[in-house]
């Protein structure tokens, strides 16, 4: 699509953000690495062309850098953070490592109004996060704000605008505004990108594609194999056949709920494979995290295939797919950093011979919930919370056997019911309960006890980048942790995680 926005990636845990900032102006935006060949950039013929924030320094002798000629080629540009530094040291400016760097909140002042900073207050709070800064600006420039350092400068001759700022975070007081103006005012994008209008789009480009063959579908049960799966039985009716695996791993009575929400509910056609005692067989006397997420993995891949070949009429295997995972998988060294392995299966055998079928490739999580909506998914199924591809294998630390698989889901379950009881799941962005390898005494009745101990996590996020740990009431979490004690049998205590990401992660393994 052409006349979009472009959003180099120079690795910051921002950048998904800022293509969903463009995009909720109703403008296409896309993400690709900082080192796509110039020509390819501009191949897209984009309306601007941004620079991503990064954690790299552009004086490093592994800098992510440009080619110069990025800033010759007549479109509009806006550097972000690092993007600024860049912009600085290709053309002429001086970097340097910063005194002690900015990190969090900080003052901007405007020095010099520009079409970038046009409408925003004189003095507002913005959001930094650098250590290297600016220490002279290129020939051709004029700094337009400062906060304790140069905090933007701009070349309107050539409509080259920088910020050494996040203006994508919500920290930033009036961050949307700036990003208007360099969408809208600057580049004079066209609002090209409405969802109701890429539904229509894409049933028509799915009947076109499939034609009259057969599509399996993986389903998880999970807001992107649902909406995927709904989107295609809306475009081919029964050509669509899913494949749900129960693990054995999964919330307690999912397999029933995928089987009444989506087979009776959208009378979609579903195999159910209940494969739960394959799967803990595949896990006995496994501890490691990596070890039980590549064991849930191959076994997923195992019985998937090994299902597949019921299908063999079949041409195409579809998938949830969403444009965060096509980032991840095309990121370059340094860009999105491994943590660890991912959180849903990677691939699928090669021999099953099929074309793949990503209907929500182009859209990120929200939109692809707001698909879900306008497709008739209940609301409550289309909001649910993220659920890792390993499932409770990772939420129970250590060896998982059946006892341990009964007693998190019965425990985890309570937790979500209190939230949506109290109107506080949609205000938190991932909750569940974790069970520990760990016994301690307690007392029930006139009886000691020796039990498991569960944590309750709950965390609040913008992108799952950065978490902090959800402020639940405490009158709440006393109830659920009184719940949890006396319905399940083997906990006898529950602890709080109030740990934020970084340097927790959000899932324990």
């Amino acid at each position: 699509m052409t006349n979009g926005i472009v959003i180099l990636d120079f690795g910051s845990q921002y950048n998904q953000l800022i293509g969903r900032r463009i995009r909720e102006m109703e403008v296409y935006s896309e993400i690709i690495p900082y080192n796509t060949p110039l020509e390819e950039i501009l191949s897209k013929k984009p309306a601007g062309i941004i620079l991503s924030g990064g954690p790299s320094s552009v004086n490093a002798a592994d800098a992510h850098l440009v080619d110069r000629k990025l800033f010759d080629a007549g479109i509009p540009i806006l550097g972000i953070c690092y993007g600024m530094q860049l912009t600085a040291h290709l053309l002429g400016g001086k970097v340097t490592k910063g005194h002690k760097g900015e990190y969090g909140k900080s003052e901007l002042e405007i020095l010099r109004s520009n079409p970038l900073l046009t409408g925003v207050s004189r003095k507002s709070k913005v959001w930094m996060s650098h250590f290297d800064e600016v220490e002279e600006v290129p020939e051709g420039f004029e700094i337009s704000a400062k906060s304790g350092v140069i905090a933007a400068m701009a070349n309107e001759k050539k409509n080259i605008f920088t910020l050494q700022f996040h203006p994508e975070v919500t920290h930033t007081e009036e961050g949307t505004k700036i990003l208007e103006n360099f969408v809208h005012n600057i580049c004079k994008a066209e609002k090209n990108w409405k969802l109701a209008g890429y539904i229509e789009r894409t049933i028509a480009e799915i009947r076109e594609k499939v034609g009259d063959e057969k599509v399996i579908l993986g389903l998880s049960g999970g807001v992107d194999s649902s909406v995927a799966a709904v989107l295609i039985h809306t475009a081919i009716g029964d050509q669509l056949t899913c494949i749900f695996v129960d693990t054995g791993l999964l919330r307690k009575d999912e397999g029933r709920k995928v089987m009444e929400n989506y087979g009776e509910h959208f009378h979609m056609k579903i195999d159910m494979v209940d494969a739960s005692e394959r799967f803990l067989s595949k896990l006995k006397g496994i501890s490691d995290p990596e070890e039980k997420r590549k064991a849930i993995g191959n076994e997923f891949i195992a019985v998937f295939d090994e299902e597949s070949h019921k299908f063999e009429g079949a041409k195409f295997l579809a998938q949830g797919t969403i444009y965060p995972d096509v980032i991840e998988s095309q990121s370059v060294k340094g860009p999105s950093a491994v943590i660890k392995s991912h959180h849903n299966v990677g691939g699928l055998p090669e021999n099953m011979k099929m074309k793949l079928l990503e209907p929500l490739r182009e859209l990120f999580k929200d939109e692809v919930r707001k698909v879900g909506e306008e497709l008739g998914i209940p609301h409550h199924l289309v909001y649910r919370h993220p659920f890792p591809g390993p499932g409770l294998g990772i939420r129970i630390l250590g060896e998982v056997d059946a006892e341990k698989v009964k007693i998190l889901q019965e425990a985890d379950d309570i937790f979500i019911e209190e939230l949506y009881k109290n109107n506080l799941y949609e205000k938190v962005s991932q909750a569940f309960v974790v069970l520990l390898p760990v016994k301690s005494v307690g007392v029930m009745g006139d009886e000691r006890t020796y039990e498991y101990t569960a944590v309750v996590r709950s965390a609040n996020t913008i992108d799952f980048m950065t978490a902090e740990f959800s402020k639940l009431p405490w009158e709440f979490l006393e109830h659920v942790s009184n719940r949890i004690i006396n319905e399940v049998r083997g906990i006898n205590r529950v602890a709080y995680d109030i740990s934020s990401k970084p340097p927790a992660t959000i899932e324990w393994e």
